[in-house]
């Protein structure tokens, strides 16, 4: 099954804000096919299915921080948004697909889906490597005291510093 939009597309509009993982409204608007407002315009009609741990609005801060990192180029007034983004979870992205109710809309949301999904394994995995490692350390840290311990004794200056060789000017035997 051919895919509509490739994975690495979808994964790179995947933010962290909040600590949460989400999609904003003008991503979603290209993935979908349709423009931001009909987004923002069908949310609204139905924002009864979009409580706060679905869909946020961005604060200003979040949005300029948002700008300078690239994701958003204009700046309000130069052709830019009028108004700050909507951020959707992962359950929001779910629920758009039901108040879009085109065919794009539902194909698109599964991959999504899949995305996030993926992501998240690859997190776990991730903290799971990471705490493996910090076992590792935990149980090889005595060892590694040694050895670190011993290339130390080698780089010291010796504390008897033992007479040069060779022919030395100021040292004349008569």
């Amino acid at each position: 099954m051919k895919s509509l939009v490739p994975v690495e597309t979808i994964e790179k509009k995947i933010l962290l804000i909040r600590d949460e993982k989400v999609m904003l409204d003008s991503s979603l608007a290209i993935l979908y096919g349709v423009e931001t407002r009909e987004i923002v315009q069908a949310v609204k009609r139905n924002i009864g299915r979009f409580p706060d741990d679905f869909m946020f609005q961005l604060t200003a801060e979040e949005f300029d921080l948002l700008r300078s990192q690239s994701v958003i180029s204009k700046p309000v007034g130069r052709g830019g948004r009028r108004y700050l983004p909507y951020a959707f979870t992962e359950q929001g992205v779910a629920m758009l697909s039901s108040v879009l109710k085109s065919e794009r809309a539902i194909k698109v949301n599964i991959e999504i889906m899949r995305s996030f999904v993926n992501l998240r394994r690859m997190l776990s995995s991730n903290a799971e490597l990471a705490r493996n490692l910090a076992a590792l350390e935990k149980k090889y840290d005595l060892q590694f005291k040694a050895v670190f311990d011993a290339i130390r004794q080698l780089m010291a200056p010796p504390v008897n510093p033992k007479r040069k060789i060779g022919f030395h000017a100021d040292r004349i035997d008569k």
